[in-house]
C-alpha cells in the first residue's frame, strides 16, 4: 500500500527512475572518490536513530515510545545465529522459519524450513545450505546496506513425510525426478547440489540464495543494557520467474540474534533448538479476527526495492468503508531527513477469505484523493515544473505547503492516476506481548500494481501496529471507506522513486557544469 504506486507507471518510465537513482548514487561515489575516501564510507558513519522521531511514533505503544538508540555498523557483523522469529511468508505463497549460522572465516550454514500451512506447523521439507559469504562495500544504490558475494559449497535436503515428497515431484521436472527424488526418503539428507553438480533442480524449486548479496545488520539498544540485533537480508522477487536472477535493492523481513532477540519469542527458541532432521513445528494460533477499525503505524523506518524509505500510517472507518493512508518518504534508511509526504484516502471493500493464506481476507482499494506535501526545495521546484492541469497547482508548490492533486486527476509526472482501484491482502496477528498487528500485501517487486485479481499480493509487507483508542486521532477531512488503503501506497513509492530521479539528474549536471 504505497501511494505513489497508486498510479501505473510504464516500463520505459520505471528504468529512467532506475537511471536517475543511479546517478544519484554515482554522484556520492565520485565525491568519496575526490575526497579520498574508501569504500566502506559510502556512507561515512554508522547510522543513528530514535524510536520516536516523528509523529507516527507518537502513535505507538508505550514500550516503542521508549527513546530506543539504533545503529549500524559498516561493515556488518555476523557472526552467531540469526533465526525468525514468526512464520514467515514469502510471494508464491511460501511458508517458512530460517536459522543461519556465520563463522568468524565468514563461512555459513544456513537452514530453511518449508511448511505447508500459513501457521508454519506442518513441515514439508527442509534445505540445508553451506557456504561463503564475502563483504564486497557499502552499497551505492541502497544507502545503510552492504554489498557481499556468496559462493554454495553444498545443499542438501530432508523431505519429512511422504505426501510432502509428492508435492516436490510434482513441482519439478522429469530430469530431476529420476535421480534425485526417487532415492530420497523422509528423514534422511539427500545432496542436491556440491561443487561438482550443478543447480538446475535448486532453480526448478525457486531456491536462490541471493538475499546474501545486500546486508544490514541493526542493533537497537534499549535500557538496562538490553539491546535486540536484527539481520536484514535482501529482498526476494514477487515474481517467481525472477527469483533466480534478482539483485535486491530492498529487506526481507528481519531475522534477530539468538543471543539478542525480542522476549518472550518461543519461535525464537524452537527455531534456534532446529535441525534439517527436525524441523520447528510453530504452535497454530488461533486465526486473530480482522477489525481494521483505529489508527497502524509502522513500527520503525522501511525500505522498499529501488532505494523507497518510508513510514506509513492508516486510519481505517470500517463504518463508511473509508480509509486514510500518509506516507512518509525519506532519503535515510533511518528516516530522519524527509523528502516528501503524501496523504492519500478512498474506499474500500472487503472480500471473501484467502485462498491462498490461511487467516488471510481479500480486499479491493479505491484511492479518490491524494494530497502531497513537498519537504525540501528540490522536490517543490520540480513539482511547480509540470504543465498547467497536469500535477495540481501550476507555480503553487511551496515546501511545507500541502497540495491537492484531485482537481487534475493525480499528476503525469509522479506517476499518479486518481481514481486508482487495486487488489489487496489483509492479515491480522498477535505479537509475542498479545498486542495486534496488520499485515498488508507485498507490493510488486517490478514497481507495477496490483490492478487486477491475478496480481493480488501472496505475500506481506513489515506489520503494522495498533495505537491505543486514546491516541487515536482519525482525520476528519476526508471521507473514509476500506477500499483504498492499498493504491495510495502504490502511488508514494512511485513518488519517491521520481524525486530521487531529478535529484540524480540535477546533481549529475552540476557535476559536470562544475
Amino acid at each position: 500500500m504505497k501511494c505513489a504506486e497508486a498510479g501505473n507507471m510504464s516500463n520505459g518510465r520505471f528504468s529512467h527512475l532506475l537511471k536517475g537513482v543511479w546517478l544519484l548514487w554515482l554522484w556520492q561515489a565520485v565525491f568519496v572518490a575526490g575526497t579520498g575516501g574508501k569504500l566502506w564510507e559510502v556512507p561515512t558513519t554508522s547510522f543513528t536513530s530514535s524510536s520516536n522521531h516523528s509523529e507516527s511514533m507518537q502513535c505507538q505503544y508505550r514500550h516503542l515510545q521508549d527513546r530506543v538508540k539504533i545503529t549500524a555498523d559498516i561493515p556488518p557483523r555476523l557472526d552467531g545465529t540469526w533465526v525468525s522469529t514468526r512464520c514467515e511468508v514469502r510471494p508464491g505463497p511460501e511458508f517458512l522459519t530460517r536459522s543461519y549460522t556465520f563463522q568468524p572465516s565468514r563461512h555459513f550454514q544456513a537452514l530453511q524450513h518449508y511448511y505447508t500451512d500459513s501457521s508454519c506447523a506442518d513441515p514439508a521439507y527442509s534445505l540445508m545450505i553451506r557456504g561463503r559469504l564475502r563483504l564486497r562495500q557499502a552499497s551505492w544504490i541502497t544507502r545503510g546496506a552492504t554489498e557481499a558475494e556468496h559462493h554454495l559449497s553444498k545443499v542438501g535436503i530432508v523431505v519429512h513425510s511422504p505426501a510432502a515428497k509428492q508435492r516436490l515431484v510434482s513441482r519439478l521436472p522429469q530430469g530431476c525426478v529420476g535421480p534425485t527424488l526417487s532415492r530420497v526418503v523422509p528423514g534422511k539428507l539427500y545432496e542436491m547440489y556440491n561443487t561438482r553438480a550443478g543447480r538446475g533442480c535448486l532453480a526448478a524449486l525457486g531456491f536462490s540464495m541471493l538475499e546474501m548479496e545486500l546486508i544490514r545488520v541493526e542493533t537497537q539498544h534499549h535500557a538496562m543494557e538490553e539491546k535486540i540485533q536484527e539481520l536484514f537480508l535482501g529482498d526476494i522477487h514477487t515474481d517467481w520467474t525472477q527469483r533466480t536472477l534478482y539483485r535486491p535493492t530492498g529487506y526481507q523481513q528481519p531475522l534477530q540474534n539468538a543471543m539478542h532477540h525480542i522476549h518472550p519469542c518461543p519461535v525464537c527458541a524452537l527455531v534456534y533448538r532446529s535441525s534439517e532432521q527436525r524441523p520447528p513445528g510453530l504452535h497454530r494460533s488461533p486465526a486473530a479476527q480482522l477489525s481494521l477499525s483505529g489508527r497502524w503505524v509502522s513500527q520503525g523506518c522501511e525500505t522498499r526495492p529501488n532505494v523507497l524509505f518510508l513510514t506509513r500510517d492508516f486510519t481505517f472507518n470500517p463504518d463508511q468503508h473509508a480509509w486514510e493512508g500518509i506516507y512518509r518518504h525519506y532519503s535515510d534508511p533511518v528516516c530522519s531527513q524527509p523528502t516528501f509526504t503524501l496523504r492519500a484516502s478512498g474506499h474500500y471493500a472487503q472480500g471473501n477469505p484467502s485462498v491462498k493464506i490461511s487467516g488471510a481476507t481479500e480486499f479491493v482499494f479505491k484511492v479518490t484523493q491524494v494530497r502531497v506535501t513537498a519537504e525540501e526545495e528540490s522536490t517543490a521546484k520540480l513539482l511547480n515544473g509540470t504543465r498547467p492541469g497536469k500535477c495540481g497547482p501550476v507555480g503553487g508548490w511551496e515546501v511545507g505547503v500541502e497540495q491537492d492533486l484531485t482537481p487534475t486527476a493525480g499528476c503525469n509526472l509522479l506517476g499518479i492516476k486518481l481514481p486508482h482501484k487495486e487488489y489487496e491482502l489483509f492479515k491480522t496477528e498477535l505479537d509475542h506481548r498479545k498486542h495486534p498487528l496488520l499485515f498488508i500485501g507485498e507490493r510488486p517487486t517490478d514497481g507495477s500494481s496490483p490492478d487486477r485479481p491475478q496480481r493480488r499480493p501472496t505475500s506481506f509487507q513489515a506489520p503494522m501496529v495498533i495505537c491505543s483508542s486514546a491516541e487515536t486521532h482519525p482525520s476528519h477531512r476526508y471521507g473514509f471507506n476500506s477500499k483504498q488503503v492499498q493504491s495510495a501506497a502504490s502511488g508514494t513509492d512511485r513518488l519517491a522513486q521520481l524525486v530521487l530521479l531529478v535529484l540524480g539528474c540535477v546533481l549529475f549536471s552540476w557535476l559536470c557544469c562544475f
